[in-house]
């Protein structure tokens, strides 16, 4: 964790089941399955894998009649295997029937996600919308009100875009349509308080696609309100530049303290792994210094000294050893998720890399020495040498983690 913590905006402190978002609590890492939530088996197989990732509340779609039936079966089950994670409904259109339709449903949920933009039209808007807020009062349950600027409130952009063209300095169209999405969220929200939700029970989201987009629509919506924000591009992309585009955007936004809980939306690859974003999310926060989930390796990248893949692949298995362990040691020892490692190639940047990680090991690249020096907490501990070196620097973190780490009571 940095020595330097960022100051994070004051914020409201919504309980969403088990968890805490806002106020002091930690910024929680969200997800979504992908799964027809229909299939009851194959949800709860998904939400299972996201929440073992490390996912602190997972949302699932709500969208038909057999989603809504299938909720309270799928949290029953997440029970009985021992995942408590709180689950979210995603409504759009239909969620006022299908909350009043089905209780059993609006009483599984943990937290009700709406989106202004469609939960309804014309004259019809304002009831249904009061309809989902009635059934949150009923079961005591907090509403994320999220704005997405694919479906943004037509009616309220069309007037804010008239009132901009009437003005003497009129903005871009772009401008008007962050704008938008601000007020149409404190707008609901302001309903929603009206309609008798505790302000504590709201949390907001202003959701775009582009990086610039998402940084000004919460810079001026942080500065506007004291609702927890929930952070994430809404289509961030798929591999690289899926992980590129929400690293950038929300880095910006988490290091002006603003933002209270993040989802980072990859688009999978098909049958790809699901729980990539959760640990891309957490990538992002614990490399910012903002949260510790599991024990970093620093690598070096390589270069013409380290020809050979001995460091390359010792890095990879250390990396691999330590996401095996760190369920058992997380369970066992205080703190020591935020443990540090570091596997070095070669003499130039190798010790000293090493030195600074809690323990690290800095190999010998090409035409140096055939040794390895361990150093732990910046003193020199061991020289590693022959076939068994992985071995024996996984034997020196592990002692490291039970004489460090208290255990728990």
């Amino acid at each position: 964790m940095s020595d330097t913590p960022i100051r994070r905006r004051a914020s409201a402190a919504v309980r969403v089941g088990g968890v805490t978002i806002g106020g002091d609590a930690p910024i929680a890492v969200q997800s979504m399955t992908n799964t027809d939530t229909a299939d009851v088996t194959a949800t709860v197989a998904q939400v299972f894998a996201l929440a073992r990732a490390g996912s602190e509340l997972v949302r699932v779609t709500v969208n038909t009649p057999e989603a809504a039936r299938a909720v309270s079966e799928i949290r029953d089950k997440l029970r009985v295997g021992g995942c408590n994670v709180p689950l979210v409904g995603d409504f759009h259109y239909n969620g006022h029937r299908l909350l009043t339709a089905y209780p059993e449903c609006a009483e599984a949920l943990s937290k009700y996600r709406i989106n202004p933009g469609n939960v309804g039209f014309g004259q019809k808007r304002d009831s249904q919308f009061a309809t989902l807020i009635e059934v949150a009062l009923e079961y005591k349950r907090p509403v994320r009100i999220g704005v997405n600027w694919g479906s943004l409130d037509s009616v309220l952009l069309t007037r804010l875009m008239d009132d901009n063209a009437k003005s003497p300095q009129p903005r871009t169209a772009l401008e008007v349509t962050r704008h938008a999405l601000v007020v149409s969220a404190l707008q609901s929200a302001r309903r929603a308080e009206e309609l008798g939700l505790p302000h504590d029970r709201i949390v907001l989201s202003c959701k775009v696609s582009g990086v610039q987009d998402l940084i000004a629509v919460y810079r001026d919506l942080a500065a506007r309100c004291d609702y927890p924000l929930h952070l994430g591009l809404t289509e961030a992309g798929m591999g690289s530049k899926g992980i590129v585009a929400s690293t950038a955007a929300m880095s910006v936004l988490l290091q002006e303290g603003i933002g209270d809980t993040v989802r980072v939306s990859l688009t999978p690859e098909p049958g790809g792994d699901r729980t990539q974003e959760v640990m891309v999310a957490q990538q992002i926060l614990q490399t910012m210094g903002l949260r510790a989930f599991t024990p970093l390796v620093t690598a070096c990248p390589g270069c013409g000294r380290t020809t050979s893949t001995v460091f390359q692949e010792l890095a990879g298995h250390i990396q691999a050893y330590l996401q095996a362990k760190i369920p058992v040691w997380r369970e066992a020892h205080v703190g020591v998720e935020s443990m540090s490692v570091a596997v070095m190639g070669c003499v130039v940047n190798g010790p000293g890399e090493s030195k600074h990680a809690n323990v690290g090991i800095s190999l010998p690249g090409t035409g140096e020495q055939p040794v390895a020096p361990v150093f732990v907490d910046g003193k020199k501990v061991a020289t590693l040498r022959g076939e068994g070196i992985a071995e024996a620097f996984e034997q020196i973190v592990e002692e490291y983690v039970v004489t460090t780490y208290a255990r728990r009571c």
